[in-house]
């Protein structure tokens, strides 16, 4: 049985990982849950998976939660501090990291340096802190199993011998805007750019799956995960989201990952790992299917274009983009800024950025905070 603790359980991936969990309840055993201020759902989920610890990143949210659950014997806690010491229990042998944003990285490194196994949904704290968090993952013996679909078809396909491998494809769906002319993107709204064709997620990285910033970061990811040159790291556009990564070796023969665009079969083989188990849910199937692959527009999505240029230099400048990034899409999603803007404002604070090669926890912190006070001043200024 594994001892599992879920950050972001009241989220898009933590409430498919329950999904996961609650279809195999004799092979889990969840000790803790965090999450961000959602107390109904909180509550829902501590009443059904009856954890030994909660944590709410916001105070009030946190005693809240206490006063609801005065019937029940568990440990609520509150902010980074609780986090901390949530990922950190003995008890548990893997953490889920299934937060939105940079938020993942304290917690992850604190996991690791614990000696927990991780099951990785959090991009964002590989795009920060790559070589860091990689480094701190071998020190320890622990291993980074991937959620994204992207990287799980990649460590599905690869084959023992790393050096055959010529190249990694990753698939994009080319989000909601993939038709659009660039004139019709420029008037784009939230409402629009929140209704993805294929994928159910959050709405910050269904916003990056609009502009292909998320496929960026996914790219930064896989050279950190699997240790491939920006050169061998290909994206395709698949719209049909049936092939969800490919892995080409040098005798030309490429294996591909198929499945459906459904979240928990990642995250359960992530979970079951080495084993697969038997898939509850719906099957693909290819009957009547048709798959279509095609270059990137990259002047439609000059944010892929970017990311590589920024993971290519490395440093903190990733991690600044990043912080820019969330910055930029949480002021389009209130509607302060038009959606041309997320990209004009991370550009300009990449740009702007003096690059550290400094790989140290509070180096990374510093470009982070830089990154946002400065994308928050761009949004400011329009």
């Amino acid at each position: 049985m594994k001892t599992l603790t879920i950050l972001g359980s009241t989220g898009s991936i933590g409430r498919q990982t329950l999904d996961v969990v609650n279809e195999a309840t004799e092979k889990f055993e969840v000790f803790g849950l965090a999450a961000a201020r959602n107390v109904d759902l909180m509550e829902e989920q501590i009443r059904r998976f009856r954890p030994a610890v909660a944590v709410m990143m916001d105070e009030k949210a946190a005693w809240e939660l206490k006063g609801r659950l005065r019937d029940r014997s568990i440990l609520i806690e509150s902010g980074m501090p609780g986090l901390l010491r949530l990922v950190q229990e003995e008890k548990v042998d893997t953490v889920v990291t299934a937060v939105s944003g940079r938020i993942g990285l304290e917690p992850t490194l604190a996991a690791l340096k614990a000696g927990k196994n991780i099951a990785l949904a959090n991009k964002e704290t590989l795009v920060a802190a790559g070589e860091l968090v990689m480094e701190t993952a071998r020190a320890g013996g622990c291993s980074i199993l991937p959620v994204d679909s992207e990287h799980s078809a990649i460590f599905q396909c690869l084959e023992e011998d790393r050096g055959s491998v010529h190249k990694l494809v990753l698939t994009a769906s080319g989000g909601p805007f993939l038709h659009m002319t660039e004139e019709e993107m420029d008037r784009a709204t939230a409402k629009q750019a929140l209704r993805h064709p294929n994928w159910l997620m959050g709405p910050k990285i269904t916003i990056d799956s609009a502009s292909l910033m998320n496929k960026g970061l996914e790219v930064i990811e896989a050279h950190h995960l699997f240790g491939m040159a920006y050169e061998a790291i290909e994206v395709l556009i698949h719209p049909q989201s049936i092939v969800h990564s490919m892995v080409e070796y040098q005798d030309g023969s490429i294996l591909a990952q198929l499945g459906r665009p459904d979240m928990r079969l990642p995250i359960q083989y992530a979970l079951s790992f080495p084993e697969r188990w038997p898939n509850p849910f719906e099957r693909l199937d290819l009957r009547g299917k048709t798959m279509t692959f095609e270059e990137p527009d990259w002047k439609k999505f000059p944010a892929l274009a970017l990311a590589y240029e920024v993971g290519r230099r490395g440093g903190t400048l990733p991690a600044v983009m990043n912080a820019a990034n969330e910055e930029a899409v949480e002021e389009f999603l209130t509607g302060r800024i038009s959606y041309p803007e997320i990209f004009r404002t991370v550009e300009a604070t990449c740009r702007e950025h003096k690059v550290s090669d400094n790989r140290d926890l509070a180096t990374i912190l510093t470009a982070d905070a830089w990154a946002r006070e400065f994308a928050q001043r761009t949004c400011r200024r329009g």
